[in-house]
């Protein structure tokens, strides 16, 4: 076999690799954007179903002391955004949002006030990821004029979420979910081949209270 021989056979045995790796490719994209459209559907629907029934919601407190009221969630939104990728339109993610209210009434105006570094670290991260309405004051001693804690005034009101990340290359979806069982963060990745209404009713189980194998 003369060396240009060996070049076409080099180039061959690519061109197949590349071609089978487009094809891979574009079976990983069709099965994601399925998986994603299988999600806003899903998401749509709960939504209805749960701004009817109003579930409880989680246990909170922003310092581990002082208990909020017993709460519920509402006002529940599916919301999907798109965005351009390799010269098409694909998923880019698919959201569930609600609001966590008081049970009876409207949200409290109430304070918690913290004088050491973890505890103010804890409320601090807690107020953001519950994006949770407050005002910060500086609580300092009435001669010395030195500080004492920080105050936090604040509205008994928090938002809940679940986001669904599209990644079309890796065929998976990334499911972040913010403050099912209280102010905390709950990551997990699945394949899109995984994807239907079984595993995402173990997700609807952890939005109302229930135990769920979806993380």
């Amino acid at each position: 076999m003369s060396f240009l021989d060996q070049l076409k056979s080099q180039a061959n045995a690519l061109q197949s690799q590349r071609s089978t790796q487009q094809q891979d490719l574009a079976g990983r994209i069709a099965q994601t954007e399925q998986a994603c459209e299988t999600i806003w559907r899903y998401f749509n629907e709960l939504a209805r179903q749960l701004n009817v029934i109003v579930p409880p919601g989680p246990t909170l407190s922003l310092d581990n002391r002082q208990a909020w009221p017993e709460m519920c969630l509402m006002d529940f939104r599916s919301d999907a955004r798109k965005k351009f990728w390799m010269n098409r339109e694909v998923y880019d993610h698919v959201s569930l949002g609600w609001i966590i209210n008081p049970r009876e009434g409207k949200p409290l105006a109430t304070s918690v006030s913290v004088n050491f570094p973890p505890d103010l670290e804890r409320v601090t991260h807690r107020l953001s990821l519950g994006q949770i309405r407050h005002e910060r004051h500086e609580v300092r001693h009435p001669e010395k004029s030195s500080l004492l804690a920080l105050r936090f005034d604040y509205q008994t009101q928090a938002f809940g979420s679940v986001r669904a990340t599209a990644d079309h290359e890796a065929g998976e979806v990334h499911f972040r979910a913010a403050n099912l069982r209280g102010f905390e963060v709950a990551q997990v990745r699945h394949p899109v081949q995984r994807i239907n209404s079984v595993l995402l009713d173990e997700l609807a189980r952890l939005i109302v209270g229930q135990a769920g194998a979806f993380l």
